[in-house]
């Protein structure tokens, strides 16, 4: 009888590192399993990546688009092209920028309940779904977009406060899903993104940029060229008085608040002064302490 043969430490732990290996080709081959819920059950959804699933928002935190004041441009804009996709006609992805505060993601999730309010009226079953993505979670939209695809119903991808710094090469995998990767943007799957800025990227970034290259102007192309993939710009401006007024009395109006106009008006310019700006956002932080201290609620 042969003696048997034993396998020493060093090559024990040689074939080790060969299975780990082996298991992390697998690993990378198989698709992770994703969890996709019962799409009808709700009109909006958040995309998580670990583990990749796509969990219902039952209840959005949105603004009725009547409250929106001071950006009836881009407000009939957004709602135009969100109503063409979802009636199936051709419409554009959107990149909603500007200044701070002055209502960019709170649009377009009351474009998405103005629009299926639209379609609910005239006795549609069909409603526009909103599926919001992370900023650190943009190189995963191919995987997000391979499972829209295959869903019986159109959807508006959402991505707040969009930007890139630099070093930051996840810019490529939105450029690619809008327009420029083989299988394109879903023709069910439209993207609207909200940034500060116009060009997604930091002025610096794009100045080194043009300062080291051979060739300075195509140096800026690639990174200029995925604003470039939005085909509806909608600009956002900082307020005037009167239209900071304005949003401020819709808000009291809209919930009932027990208070003269002359004293609204002085102490919703008071507060601005304090904050040193003028915005949507202010305007609804003044309107919550008001009713703070005039002992009512802010009801739905």
């Amino acid at each position: 009888m042969t003696a048997p043969e034993y396998v020493s430490r060093a090559e024990f732990a040689a074939l080790l590192d060969r299975f780990d290996t082996l298991i992390g080709l697998v690993a990378r081959a198989v698709p992770p399993t994703v969890r996709v819920p019962d799409i009808t059950a709700a009109d909006a959804f958040v995309w998580q990546t670990d583990p990749p699933a796509l969990e219902p928002v039952p209840h959005v935190s949105r603004v009725e688009i009547g409250l929106l004041h001071g950006i009836d441009s881009a407000r009939d804009q957004l709602v135009d092209n969100t109503e063409r996709f979802a009636r199936g006609l051709p419409a554009n992805n959107v990149l909603l920028w500007g200044a701070r505060g002055m209502g960019k993601s709170s649009l377009v999730k009351a474009s998405q309940a103005h629009v299926n309010e639209r379609l609910a009226a005239e006795g549609k079953s069909d409603r526009l779904k909103l599926v919001e993505i992370h900023r650190e979670d943009v190189e995963s939209l191919p995987s997000l977009m391979a499972i829209l695809r295959a869903a019986p119903h159109r959807f508006v991808v959402f991505c707040d406060d969009l930007s890139f710094d630099a070093g930051d090469a996840s810019y490529k995998s939105l450029k690619a899903v809008l327009e420029g990767g083989l299988e394109g943007r879903p023709a069910n799957v439209l993207f609207y993104a909200t940034s500060n800025r116009r060009h997604l990227l930091p002025r610096d970034m794009m100045e080194n940029e043009r300062s080291t290259a051979i060739n300075p102007g195509e140096a800026v192309e690639e990174k200029v060229s995925l604003s470039d993939r939005f085909g509806l710009w909608l600009g956002f401006h900082k307020c005037s008085q009167d239209e900071y007024l304005s949003m401020v009395r819709g808000y009291a109006g809209r919930y009932g608040l027990k208070v003269d106009d002359d004293r609204l008006r002085a102490e919703a310019l008071e507060w601005s002064t304090t904050r040193g700006s003028r915005s949507g956002r202010v305007a609804w932080q003044f309107i919550q302490d008001l009713a703070g201290r005039l002992g009512q609620t802010l009801g739905a």
